[in-house]
């Protein structure tokens, strides 16, 4: 029996040994899972997106929105929120001023650059908007008072300026008025082409008159004034230009074969601005338009009678 012994201890010690091992591991698996979240901040739910909208693109979309600019001035008087389709030619042409300056004031980096909602202002910074008002025109006077002037009408090119090659450029030439005055009124008009109207005016559709011709014939400044406008950039106009005469009218000469001024170059009266042509027209012709403080108004109105 004495002999028997080791083998008995050895096993009694193994025995002891299995089974420290194995509470020890059912110790260690107890503890492995427990994490302690009584000094972490409560974590919020996180929103659910859109469906088909990852949730890095509501990130994005959320940090892109900003407002629009000049948001702040919409309806008010002066200025003018921006539709789909404008362009800062047209709407300077519909408020009757020269797109730079529209540029300026609103401080367009990038004038081609204006979005669907933004806000720009119309008229000079320096000019109270609630003061800007068309007033009425009263063309039957003025008809009469030209008539009884005794001076026959003028034809285009006739007794005119040097043509446009030898014209002087605007520069330090006098600034144009920025409030209107009744002096603005006092312009010698002059019939641009001396062809004949093919169209009436016409406020929803033509917006001025179209005067036929052959391709080459003049074009003359229908008064003095300043070049704001010489280009292709306006959709239904061709090769264009817009002279500004005053505080109060600008004129419109579109459909050209070829421009010979350039934007800010000062023009007389009766001076060759361009040459008749079809640019975005189907036949050769003059589109021709008075615009008093961007709003259209019959030329027939106040050229002289042929």
């Amino acid at each position: 029996m004495k002999q028997q012994d080791p083998p008995f201890r050895l096993n009694a010690l193994a025995i002891w040994a299995v089974w420290a091992l194995l509470a020890g591991c059912a110790s260690t698996s107890n503890r492995a899972p427990v994490e302690d979240r009584r000094n972490q901040p409560a974590r919020p739910l996180p929103a659910t997106p859109a469906a088909g909208v990852t949730p890095s693109a509501v990130l994005t979309e959320t940090a892109s929105v900003k407002p629009l600019p000049g948001i702040e001035n919409a309806g008010k008087p002066g200025y003018y929120t921006v539709k789909a389709g404008d362009t800062l030619i047209r709407i300077a042409l519909d408020n009757g001023q020269p797109w730079r300056d529209l540029g300026r004031w609103n401080g367009l980096d990038n004038p081609n650059l204006i979005e669907v909602g933004q806000v720009l202002r119309v008229v000079p910074p320096n000019v109270d908007p609630t003061l800007a008002t068309v007033k009425p025109v009263a063309p039957a006077a003025r008809v009469e008072s030209r008539a009884l002037d005794g001076k026959p009408p003028v034809l285009a090119g006739t007794n005119v300026a040097p043509s446009a090659g030898s014209a002087a450029p605007a520069a330090g030439a006098a600034p144009l008025p920025a409030v209107p005055r009744e002096s603005d009124e006092a312009l010698d008009w002059l019939w641009p082409a001396n062809g004949a109207v093919v169209m009436p005016f016409d406020e929803l559709k033509s917006k001025g008159l179209a005067i036929t011709g052959k391709a080459g014939d003049p074009v003359f400044a229908a008064a003095d004034g300043r070049v704001v406008y010489a280009g292709a950039g306006l959709r239904g106009y061709g090769n264009l230009v817009i002279v500004k005469h005053n505080a109060t009218y600008l004129t419109a000469y579109a459909h050209n074969q070829a421009l010979l001024v350039k934007e800010e170059q000062a023009v007389r009266r009766g001076q060759k601005i361009a040459e008749m042509g079809a640019s975005d027209a189907d036949r050769v012709q003059l589109h021709f338009e008075i615009r008093r403080q961007g709003k259209p108004i019959d030329p027939a109105k106040l050229l002289p009678a042929r």
